[in-house]
């Protein structure tokens, strides 16, 4: 009988460079390589378009290498699950039902998965939390009936429907809101994961068995159409007879999840989440700060919460909620967009914000963000924004498709500009009215007509190459005479007669303009003695 794989993971496995292996930004060469073929065979087989001067790819390179990722970077077995995830997404028409599900619908959805606790590892990745104990036969059974009354229809079952628009949020809400926080480790690789707390404790074997379809659905689906946005599970309290069960549990998942699965003891519990995640983001109930349990809504950490404007109590409860995505403003910003329906209306409502310097101090470094957008969204249809206040993003698959572009030249800070106007020297006062003489307007001479040079001379540009030499002409200064504008002189081009064609001059002597020294009420002494002594007798 196989055993479980009880214990926490190495230590390595919770620094960032561990993670970054096969990630945007962090390839080897053969990775890159990889990517290239795969854009090719996809492009040339119509799923996928490459970016150009009018439209962005349609799906971002942290998709696609997902993909690859999964298929350990051969192109072909990748693009094999790419091609099926595109039909698959066509069949179900994913992003209509993203943005039709009903809200009701989409919260009972969440109350039977991972939820979110609105906090990160260390290494920026969102953590989730998945309380079975609470999933008894008769929640399980209400949920069941409630997915069958469904409008929502498909080729899939309804149950798998409201479950696709759970990882659709992920992928188009949480993982971008992740990605952009500024602060974070390795900001040049999109959040493209998740950390899963799983809570087992007096979950009964009868419980296990009943929840076994349920628990397989959402790990076929994460393997076939969502690849490699899981990082870890860690499973908590799990009853005694676990190691008996394990053999026949680990089949409801493929291998490359089972790999990813740690099984703590209660003594290992909270040395390992704290070797991932602040103390201040692991749920009380495990050891840390978080007062968080599953049917509570996110609540988010410190450095989320600063970089968000949400506009209300209700707008928030919606953001954490309901079907969210992002778009983007017309100033760099981030809009999220609470989508899905009310009582059979649709609904659309932008209900908070991400600050435009979050965004620009996230994407200075980062090029790829996990947003996606709404083809038919727009601008207008925002219930509590301007017109001009967001832009829709187009189109874009997969989970990565749009790409913030960072604002070069940020407007300089308010407190070091008044400060350097603090320390600088008051402005002379205005002279009376009385000495103040106005300016005489200057007027350029006219210039002279092709018919009234005279023709122009040979010079020494070599055989054959003439050039144009303007005749001196007079200017009329501000307060002062008139000067002569020298013409050009000439140059030694021997150097250049040599190669047959004319150069550069070397020099071009200009004499300085005469003009008049404006007369002032200062006297400054001469430094020459005999100077110095004329002036002393004069004085």
């Amino acid at each position: 009988m196989a055993e479980p794989p009880t214990g926490p993971p190495p230590p390595s496995a919770s620094s960032e460079q561990s993670r970054l292996k096969g990630h945007l930004g962090h390839l080897t060469r053969q990775e890159e390589a990889a990517l290239v073929d795969f854009k090719k065979l996809t492009a040339d087989r119509g799923l996928y378009r490459p970016e150009s001067n009018t439209q962005r790819a349609s799906h971002e390179d942290g998709t696609l290498i997902r993909y690859l990722r999964a298929r350990k970077f051969v192109p072909q077995d990748a693009f094999v699950q790419f091609r099926d995830t595109e039909k698959w997404r066509q069949d179900n028409n994913l992003d209509a039902l993203y943005e039709k599900i009903d809200i009701q619908d989409y919260q009972e959805a969440r109350s039977v998965y991972p939820q979110w606790t609105g906090r990160r590892d260390k290494r920026g990745i969102p953590v989730y939390l998945y309380e079975v104990g609470k999933l008894d036969s008769k929640k399980m059974i209400a949920y069941s009936q409630a997915t069958s009354k469904s409008k929502i229809k498909g080729p899939s079952p309804s149950r798998m429907l409201r479950l696709f628009a759970l990882y659709e949020n992920l992928t188009r809400f949480v993982m971008p809101l992740c990605s952009a926080v500024p602060g974070r480790p390795n900001p040049e690789s999109p959040v493209d994961q998740s950390n899963n707390i799983v809570d087992i404790s007096k979950v009964g074997l009868k419980q296990f068995w009943n929840l076994r379809s349920h628990m397989q659905d959402a790990s076929q689906l994460a393997t076939a159409h969502y690849p490699e946005t899981l990082d870890r599970i860690f499973i908590i309290g799990a009853p005694s007879f676990f190691p008996t069960v394990w053999g026949w549990i680990k089949k409801w998942f493929d291998p490359i999840t089972t790999s990813k699965i740690f099984i703590l003891s209660q003594e290992q519990v909270k040395p390992t989440l704290s070797a991932f995640m602040d103390i201040s983001s692991i749920p009380k109930k495990y050891g840390g700060e978080l007062d968080f349990e599953c049917g509570m809504m996110p609540s988010l950490d410190p450095d989320l919460r600063r970089c968000l404007e949400i506009k209300d109590a209700r707008l928030e409860e919606l953001f954490l909620t309901g079907p969210t995505r992002w778009v983007d403003g017309d100033e760099g910003e981030m809009i999220a967009l609470s989508v899905g329906s009310m009582d059979g209306a649709p609904h659309q409502e932008s209900v908070a914000t991400m600050s435009q310097l979050a965004v620009r101090t996230a994407t200075s470094s980062s090029a790829f963000h996990s947003q996606r957008s709404h083809p038919n969204f727009s601008a207008t249809q925002l219930s509590s924004q301007p017109a001009s206040a967001t832009q829709s993003r187009p189109p874009s698959k997969g989970g990565f498709p749009s790409q913030i572009q960072p604002q070069m030249q940020p407007p300089p800070p308010q407190p070091v500009q008044a400060s350097l106007q603090q320390h600088q020297p008051p402005p002379p006062p205005p002279p009376p009215p009385s000495q103040v003489q106005p300016l005489q307007q200057f007027e350029p001479p006219p210039m002279q007509s092709s018919q009234q040079l005279p023709p122009p001379p040979i010079g020494q540009y070599g055989a054959g190459h003439q050039a144009a030499v303007a005749p001196a002409k007079e200017s009329v200064l501000p307060n002062g005479p008139a000067v002569q504008d020298p013409p050009l002189s000439s140059f030694d081009g021997a150097s250049e007669q040599q190669n047959g064609r004319a150069g550069p001059p070397k020099s071009i002597d200009i004499p300085p303009p005469q003009l008049q020294r404006a007369e002032t009420q200062y006297l400054t002494p001469p430094t020459e003695p005999s100077e110095l002594k004329k002036f002393q007798q004069q004085s």
